[in-house]
Protein backbone atom coordinates (compact mmCIF):
# COMPACT_ATOMS: atom_id res chain seq x y z
CA UNK A 1 0.00 0.00 0.00
CA UNK A 2 1.31 3.83 -0.89
CA UNK A 3 2.37 5.71 1.77
CA UNK A 4 0.26 8.16 3.13
CA UNK A 5 -0.14 11.77 4.21
CA UNK A 6 -2.19 13.13 6.88
CA UNK A 7 -2.30 16.45 8.43
CA UNK A 8 -3.54 17.39 12.03
CA UNK A 9 -4.55 20.99 12.09
CA UNK A 10 -6.50 23.89 14.00
CA UNK A 11 -5.57 27.87 13.71
CA UNK A 12 -6.52 28.08 17.16
CA UNK A 13 -3.57 27.16 20.08
CA UNK A 14 -4.35 24.70 22.84
CA UNK A 15 -6.36 22.38 21.56
CA UNK A 16 -4.50 18.80 22.42
CA UNK A 17 -3.60 19.23 18.65
CA UNK A 18 0.21 17.95 19.27
CA UNK A 19 -0.38 15.86 21.75
CA UNK A 20 -2.58 14.29 19.31
CA UNK A 21 0.13 13.96 16.47
CA UNK A 22 2.31 12.56 19.09
CA UNK A 23 0.28 9.95 20.24
CA UNK A 24 -1.72 9.01 17.08
CA UNK A 25 1.89 8.71 15.87
CA UNK A 26 2.89 6.22 19.17
CA UNK A 27 -0.29 4.08 19.04
CA UNK A 28 0.33 3.31 15.00
CA UNK A 29 3.87 2.18 15.75
CA UNK A 30 2.93 0.27 18.71
CA UNK A 31 0.50 -1.50 15.91
CA UNK A 32 3.47 -2.30 13.52
CA UNK A 33 2.71 0.83 11.34
CA UNK A 34 6.22 2.60 10.31
CA UNK A 35 5.23 6.39 11.11
CA UNK A 36 7.11 9.70 10.44
CA UNK A 37 5.77 12.28 12.14
CA UNK A 38 7.19 16.37 10.60
CA UNK A 39 7.19 18.59 13.03
CA UNK A 40 6.05 21.86 10.97
CA UNK A 41 5.47 24.42 14.19
CA UNK A 42 8.44 26.60 14.78
CA UNK A 43 8.14 25.70 18.32
CA UNK A 44 9.27 22.62 18.33
CA UNK A 45 6.59 20.96 20.70
CA UNK A 46 6.54 17.61 19.00
CA UNK A 47 9.72 17.63 19.06
CA UNK A 48 10.51 17.69 21.73
CA UNK A 49 7.63 15.35 23.48
CA UNK A 50 9.62 12.92 21.39
CA UNK A 51 12.76 13.59 23.35
CA UNK A 52 14.56 14.81 20.45
CA UNK A 53 16.46 18.25 20.43
CA UNK A 54 15.81 20.97 17.84
CA UNK A 55 18.84 21.61 15.77
CA UNK A 56 19.83 23.96 13.54
CA UNK A 57 19.66 22.83 10.05
CA UNK A 58 17.42 19.79 10.95
CA UNK A 59 13.97 20.99 10.05
CA UNK A 60 11.92 21.34 6.75
CA UNK A 61 13.18 25.08 6.11
CA UNK A 62 16.56 24.59 3.83
CA UNK A 63 14.50 21.69 2.14
CA UNK A 64 11.67 24.08 1.45
CA UNK A 65 14.12 26.78 -0.22
CA UNK A 66 15.62 24.39 -2.43
CA UNK A 67 18.35 23.12 -0.57
CA UNK A 68 19.07 19.55 0.38
CA UNK A 69 16.32 16.85 0.58
CA UNK A 70 14.58 16.06 3.61
CA UNK A 71 15.52 12.20 3.72
CA UNK A 72 18.78 13.15 5.57
CA UNK A 73 17.06 15.39 8.06
CA UNK A 74 14.85 12.74 9.32
CA UNK A 75 15.78 11.27 12.82
CA UNK A 76 15.18 8.08 15.00
CA UNK A 77 13.17 8.14 18.29
CA UNK A 78 13.24 5.58 21.16
CA UNK A 79 9.56 4.11 20.07
CA UNK A 80 10.01 1.34 17.57
CA UNK A 81 8.56 2.10 14.19
CA UNK A 82 8.39 6.10 14.81
CA UNK A 83 11.03 8.64 12.98
CA UNK A 84 10.87 12.15 13.50
CA UNK A 85 11.13 15.49 10.85
CA UNK A 86 12.17 17.69 13.86
CA UNK A 87 11.47 21.63 14.46
CA UNK A 88 13.76 24.14 14.68
CA UNK A 89 13.43 28.21 15.64
CA UNK A 90 13.98 29.40 12.22
CA UNK A 91 10.61 27.85 11.31
CA UNK A 92 9.72 30.68 12.30
CA UNK A 93 11.46 32.95 9.41
CA UNK A 94 9.93 30.01 6.82
CA UNK A 95 7.09 32.09 5.66
CA UNK A 96 8.45 35.31 4.52
CA UNK A 97 11.06 32.95 2.84
CA UNK A 98 8.48 31.04 0.73
CA UNK A 99 6.79 34.05 -0.18
CA UNK A 100 9.52 35.08 -2.34
CA UNK A 101 9.40 31.45 -4.63
CA UNK A 102 8.06 30.51 -7.44
CA UNK A 103 5.06 27.72 -6.72
CA UNK A 104 5.29 28.43 -3.05
CA UNK A 105 2.09 26.17 -1.92
CA UNK A 106 3.76 23.22 -3.47
CA UNK A 107 7.37 23.13 -1.83
CA UNK A 108 6.47 20.83 0.80
CA UNK A 109 4.94 18.48 -1.64
CA UNK A 110 7.43 18.09 -3.89
CA UNK A 111 9.83 17.95 -1.03
CA UNK A 112 8.37 15.15 0.41
CA UNK A 113 8.08 12.80 -2.89
CA UNK A 114 11.06 10.93 -2.40
CA UNK A 115 10.45 10.10 1.41
CA UNK A 116 6.69 8.56 -0.25
CA UNK A 117 8.07 7.36 -3.37
CA UNK A 118 11.26 5.58 -1.09
CA UNK A 119 8.35 3.28 0.85
CA UNK A 120 10.11 3.47 3.94
CA UNK A 121 6.58 4.77 5.81
CA UNK A 122 3.37 3.57 5.93
CA UNK A 123 2.10 7.03 7.07
CA UNK A 124 3.71 10.88 7.19
CA UNK A 125 1.70 12.85 9.68
CA UNK A 126 2.19 16.56 9.88
CA UNK A 127 1.61 18.78 13.29
CA UNK A 128 1.10 21.82 11.66
CA UNK A 129 1.57 25.12 13.34
CA UNK A 130 -1.50 26.77 15.16
CA UNK A 131 -1.91 29.29 12.03
CA UNK A 132 -3.18 29.37 8.93
CA UNK A 133 -0.14 30.79 7.05
CA UNK A 134 1.94 29.29 4.16
CA UNK A 135 3.54 26.43 6.04
CA UNK A 136 0.09 25.03 7.13
CA UNK A 137 -1.30 25.35 3.62
CA UNK A 138 1.51 23.52 2.37
CA UNK A 139 1.01 20.56 4.40
CA UNK A 140 -2.83 20.45 3.12
CA UNK A 141 -1.21 20.37 -0.42
CA UNK A 142 0.65 17.64 0.16
CA UNK A 143 -1.25 15.58 1.90
CA UNK A 144 -4.16 13.16 1.58
CA UNK A 145 -6.23 13.20 4.40
CA UNK A 146 -6.41 16.01 7.55
CA UNK A 147 -7.65 15.58 11.03
CA UNK A 148 -8.93 18.43 12.99
CA UNK A 149 -9.01 18.51 16.98
CA UNK A 150 -11.30 20.36 18.37
CA UNK A 151 -11.28 21.47 22.14
CA UNK A 152 -15.02 21.08 24.14
CA UNK A 153 -15.41 24.58 24.30
CA UNK A 154 -17.89 27.35 23.36
CA UNK A 155 -15.51 28.85 20.27
CA UNK A 156 -14.90 25.21 18.95
CA UNK A 157 -16.97 25.17 15.65
CA UNK A 158 -15.44 28.85 14.82
CA UNK A 159 -12.52 27.28 14.61
CA UNK A 160 -13.23 23.93 12.57
CA UNK A 161 -15.91 26.35 10.43
CA UNK A 162 -12.24 28.06 9.37
CA UNK A 163 -10.40 25.17 8.26
CA UNK A 164 -13.67 23.69 5.97
CA UNK A 165 -13.41 27.03 4.31
CA UNK A 166 -9.51 27.09 3.68
CA UNK A 167 -10.28 22.76 2.86
CA UNK A 168 -12.76 23.62 0.27
CA UNK A 169 -10.34 26.40 -1.12
CA UNK A 170 -7.48 24.17 -1.76
CA UNK A 171 -9.75 21.42 -3.30
CA UNK A 172 -11.45 23.88 -6.18
CA UNK A 173 -8.44 26.00 -6.71
CA UNK A 174 -6.53 23.08 -7.28
CA UNK A 175 -4.23 22.98 -5.27
CA UNK A 176 -5.05 19.72 -4.13
CA UNK A 177 -8.69 18.48 -5.10
CA UNK A 178 -7.94 14.71 -3.29
CA UNK A 179 -7.24 16.38 0.61
CA UNK A 180 -10.06 14.83 2.34
CA UNK A 181 -11.46 15.57 6.47
CA UNK A 182 -10.75 12.22 7.25
CA UNK A 183 -12.07 13.18 10.77
CA UNK A 184 -13.13 15.73 13.72
CA UNK A 185 -11.42 15.25 16.95
CA UNK A 186 -13.25 16.36 20.15
CA UNK A 187 -10.37 17.13 22.91
CA UNK A 188 -10.03 18.00 26.60
CA UNK A 189 -13.02 16.81 27.32
CA UNK A 190 -14.69 17.17 31.08
CA UNK A 191 -18.09 14.79 31.55
CA UNK A 192 -18.90 16.65 34.36
CA UNK A 193 -19.83 19.86 32.47
CA UNK A 194 -22.93 20.59 30.62
CA UNK A 195 -21.22 22.39 28.45
CA UNK A 196 -18.67 19.92 27.09
CA UNK A 197 -21.64 17.59 26.60
CA UNK A 198 -23.59 20.22 24.46
CA UNK A 199 -20.36 21.13 22.03
CA UNK A 200 -19.71 17.26 21.42
CA UNK A 201 -23.93 17.09 20.63
CA UNK A 202 -23.70 20.20 18.25
CA UNK A 203 -20.41 19.33 16.83
CA UNK A 204 -21.53 15.78 15.99
CA UNK A 205 -24.90 17.40 14.91
CA UNK A 206 -23.05 19.66 12.05
CA UNK A 207 -20.61 16.44 11.17
CA UNK A 208 -22.48 13.88 11.36
CA UNK A 209 -19.99 10.89 10.71
CA UNK A 210 -16.77 12.56 10.08
CA UNK A 211 -16.80 13.38 14.02
CA UNK A 212 -14.57 10.74 15.78
CA UNK A 213 -16.47 8.18 18.13
CA UNK A 214 -13.31 8.61 20.37
CA UNK A 215 -13.62 11.71 22.66
CA UNK A 216 -10.06 12.76 23.84
CA UNK A 217 -10.56 13.29 28.59
CA UNK A 218 -9.24 16.12 30.00
CA UNK A 219 -6.29 14.53 32.42
CA UNK A 220 -3.50 16.10 34.14
CA UNK A 221 -1.23 13.00 32.81
CA UNK A 222 -1.72 13.72 29.19
CA UNK A 223 -0.27 17.48 30.31
CA UNK A 224 2.81 15.82 31.31
CA UNK A 225 3.88 13.28 29.58
CA UNK A 226 5.39 16.14 26.56
CA UNK A 227 7.77 17.18 29.42
CA UNK A 228 9.28 13.98 30.14
CA UNK A 229 9.75 13.30 26.09
CA UNK A 230 7.36 10.76 25.57
CA UNK A 231 4.52 9.57 24.18
CA UNK A 232 0.92 9.17 27.05
CA UNK A 233 1.23 5.36 25.63
CA UNK A 234 4.89 4.74 27.49
CA UNK A 235 4.58 7.67 30.09
CA UNK A 236 1.60 6.04 31.74
CA UNK A 237 0.02 3.23 29.43
CA UNK A 238 -3.02 2.06 31.74
CA UNK A 239 -4.37 6.36 31.83
CA UNK A 240 -7.47 7.00 30.18
CA UNK A 241 -5.39 9.14 28.16
CA UNK A 242 -3.73 6.67 27.10
CA UNK A 243 -6.52 3.96 26.73
CA UNK A 244 -8.31 7.30 24.57
CA UNK A 245 -5.72 7.57 22.30
CA UNK A 246 -5.45 4.01 21.38
CA UNK A 247 -9.35 3.32 21.11
CA UNK A 248 -8.77 6.60 18.60
CA UNK A 249 -5.95 4.78 16.56
CA UNK A 250 -7.82 1.91 15.71
CA UNK A 251 -10.76 4.04 14.16
CA UNK A 252 -8.25 5.77 11.61
CA UNK A 253 -6.56 2.99 11.00
CA UNK A 254 -10.16 2.20 10.00
CA UNK A 255 -10.59 4.53 7.70
CA UNK A 256 -7.60 4.76 5.96
CA UNK A 257 -8.21 1.81 4.96
CA UNK A 258 -5.85 -1.00 6.84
Amino acid sequence: MPTQVLAIANQKGGVGKTTTAISLAACLAVQGRRMLLVDLDAQGNATSGLGLEKTEGGSVYQALLGEGGLQERIKPTAFANLSVLPSEFDLCGIEVELARTDDYLNRLRVALQPVRDSGQFDLILFDCAPALGILTLNAFAAADWLIVPLQCEYYALEGVAMISRVLNQVRETGINPKLDLLGVLMTMYDGRTKLAQNVVAEVRQHFAAKVFDTVIPRTTRLAEAPSFGKPITVYDPYSAGAAAYEVFAGEVSQRLGW
